[in-house]
């Protein structure tokens, strides 16, 4: 059993919590609204009041937040996990940010004697509480032989990418195909239902076909009902879209599916559907074929 910390309670930082709860840790928590942290407490997390705290009191910290921003607010200043963090412990960001930002604070966490990963993983809550969740991580190799066991307790496939940062790389690489998978997808629904197959019949042949990707079989169905809460709302994968097109630029890597993509999110939020799960780039496409839901 680990002292565990885990910063950042949100949907999937919940569940990982919960599992991390059932594998037998200790885990003491902060999230910015203790609300979302009411059912963890009942399982028996500890909750402290700043991340400063998380960090003192745990040998290795979790922390999973929604942006750079996000992640430097629960970093710096007084209550911040750089106050709390001392030589020789671990914090495993599961955040999805700027590689070269998740660097920066790599950086200021060695200059305290303590070590970082960055650990973004590829899933969704459903895939996380099935136990089938995917990890990589980016940082030293000899960081990641100290935290790939309890990377284990959270998802069966860790995979160490390289130094600190690529894990991010590859997040970014692994999102942006997502989003591009799912207006393929509506763009396939559309044409089968304007031409006369009803839609429940398209998603049925297009989830069991040879494009089924593990995204399109458990997204897919969303094209019919939407879920009461997003899994992944447009504001989030549009963050991670800039994020890839920052690198591509950066990198002379020409992105145009994901260039044309991102235009679709942008329709989604003009349209009031920020927060909604990003499958909704089938409503916008939909309203510009003349189609309703």
């Amino acid at each position: 059993m680990a002292k565990l910390g885990f910063v950042g309670l949100g949907v999937m930082g919940s569940e990982m919590v919960l599992r991390l709860l059932e594998k037998g840790h200790a885990v003491t928590g902060y999230n910015r609204t203790r609300s979302k942290a009411e059912r963890l407490i009942a399982k028996g997390m500890k909750w402290v009041a700043s991340p400063r705290e998380v960090a003192a009191s745990s040998d290795f910290t979790f922390s999973m937040v929604t942006n750079s921003a996000a992640l430097e607010a629960i970093i710096e200043g007084s209550d911040g996990i750089l106050a709390g963090i001392t030589a020789a412990k671990v914090l495993i960001d599961m955040s999805t940010v700027s590689p070269a930002f998740s660097r920066s604070v790599s950086e200021k966490i060695r200059a305290k004697g303590a070590e970082m990963v960055d650990a973004p993983v590829s899933g969704s809550v459903i895939t996380l509480q099935e136990g089938k969740l995917s990890v990589m991580v980016g940082g030293r190799k000899e960081t990641y032989d100290r935290v790939v066991t309890l990377l284990h307790d959270i998802g069966p496939k860790v995979t160490y990418v390289g130094d600190s940062g690529l894990a991010l790389v590859m997040k970014i690489a692994c999102n942006l195909s997502l989003a591009v998978q799912m207006l393929a997808f509506s763009e396939g629904i559309l044409l089968a239902e304007k031409s006369g197959i009803s839609r429940e019949v398209a998603v049925e042949v297009l989830t069991n076909s040879a494009i089924a990707s593990p995204m399109v079989k458990y997204r897919g169905p969303f094209v019919l009902k939407l879920p009461a809460e997003a899994w992944f709302n447009v504001n989030m994968m549009q963050k991670d879209m800039l994020l890839a097109l920052e690198l591509g630029r950066s990198l002379d890597v020409p992105l145009p599916t994901t260039a044309i993509t991102n235009e679709f999110l942008t329709s989604a939020r003009g349209m009031g559907l920020t927060e909604k799960d990003f499958a909704v780039v089938f409503d916008v496409l939909a309203t510009m074929s003349g189609v309703n839901r």
